[in-house]
């Protein structure tokens, strides 16, 4: 059996290793390493993909979410709606900014913010929400926007984990995460569905204003060389990996499909057991699996990751410390948060291998240890 790995990159290069290669050396061949042909293509084919109007390369993930507020026009003190139970970056941009990060706790099936616990908390302050498509779930985007529209506030998508997820609303129409709110931003760092061989990210949006001042900010500010209309930063992704990533984008349906079809043999494999939830599949959006995640009940959570650990089976918990409890955010009321759903979940989720390249025996291997060490503390 092969070692097994949360995720297996090298595994994934080699099948495309001879498009990859040529690619890179094209752009070695070309020198154009910053910005070119393969940025702008890349850039096209994604919004392609997306069915956007406009798509911004950025250096990483969490630079898409800080110049997303950025090109908002949102002032210190203002409220952004996000979940706790997410990746830090989602809410250090808003507290870099010095915008009022307000947590509201997360659906127990979906792991994803609760449209219900968002409009609780919108006040005059409040200037957007931030869903966040987690482990590759969609966050209820329907009822997210219609409370948007409502309150007349904006949607920044934080599409990181689950690139390629299609949602569909109640009258038929699809659309990718990522592309249903104000804007969308999205994170390509190597374990993500859509890797790099590095970081980068990109924002998605259909809004030809804020398209132009996205671009402005990621380059400096500047609306003509020399020309900085606003404050910005300096945020790129390189040509070598936009080369990279739109070979890859290509292959990305059938990545996620193989997830998929690695999350339904862990499903089989655990699927009414009484001490373990699988991961729910929403019926509005089509799970991408960027990690696989149980739910344990009357089961040592840290212990089964020893357990599999001292069994060469990798695993992960995201995340042991919701955001809401972290020290850097004392100052904005963090710890007086009541996130109940919230901190149930961060004390019982674990995630095992999910990636393109699980077979069949490493699932083996992988189940029947995770099934055995339930059954050795009953």
């Amino acid at each position: 059996m092969k070692p097994l790995q949360m995720v297996d990159t090298k595994s994934q290069y080699h099948k495309i290793k001879y498009e990859i290669d040529n690619a890179v050396i094209g752009v070695m061949e070309s020198s154009q390493f910053i910005g070119g042909k393969a940025v702008n293509d890349f850039a096209q084919n994604l919004a392609h993909y997306h069915n956007v109007k406009h798509v911004i390369p950025c250096a990483n993930g969490t630079d898409a979410l800080q110049i997303a507020l950025m090109a908002l026009g949102l002032q210190p003190g203002d409220e952004v709606i996000m979940p706790s139970f997410t990746y830090i970056a989602t809410v250090e941009v808003a507290a870099l900014l010095r915008l009022k990060p307000v947590f509201a706790d997360v659906d127990p099936k979906t792991f994803c913010i609760n449209p219900v616990e968002i409009e609780k908390l919108i006040s005059s302050k409040t200037k957007a929400i931030v869903p966040v498509h987690l482990y590759g779930q969609a966050a209820e985007m329907e009822e997210i926007m219609a409370i948007a529209d409502k309150y007349k506030i904006f949607v920044i998508e934080d599409n990181a984990q689950a690139i390629g997820n299609v949602y569909t609303f109640k009258n038929g129409e699809k659309k990718k995460t990522g592309a249903i709110g104000t804007i969308g931003c999205t994170s390509f760092y190597p374990s993500k569905n859509l890797g790099a061989f590095g970081d980068g990210g990109a924002i998605t949006t259909n809004d030809d204003e804020l398209a132009q001042k996205i671009k402005m900010i990621a380059s400096h500010g500047q609306s003509k060389r020399y020309l900085h209309d606003v404050v910005g930063c300096n945020s790129r992704l390189d040509a070598m990996q936009a080369a990279i990533l739109d070979i890859k984008l290509k292959h990305l349906d059938e990545y996620n499909n193989a997830r998929r079809k690695a999350a339904d043999v862990y499903d089989e494999a655990f699927k009414n057991h009484p001490n373990i939830s699988v991961p729910y599949r929403s019926e509005s959006g089509r799970h991408v699996f960027h990690q696989y995640t149980l739910t344990l009940e009357g089961i040592s959570r840290d212990a089964m990751s020893v357990y599999l650990s001292e069994n060469n089976i990798p695993s992960m918990i995201y995340y042991p410390v919701p955001a809401h409890r972290q020290k850097m955010l004392e100052a904005f009321g963090g710890m007086n948060y009541n996130l109940p759903v919230t901190d149930w979940l961060t004390e019982r989720v674990i995630s095992l291998p999910m990636h393109t390249e699980l077979d069949s025996e490493q699932q083996n291997y992988i189940i029947t240890h995770v099934l055995k060490f339930i059954e050795s503390q009953k």
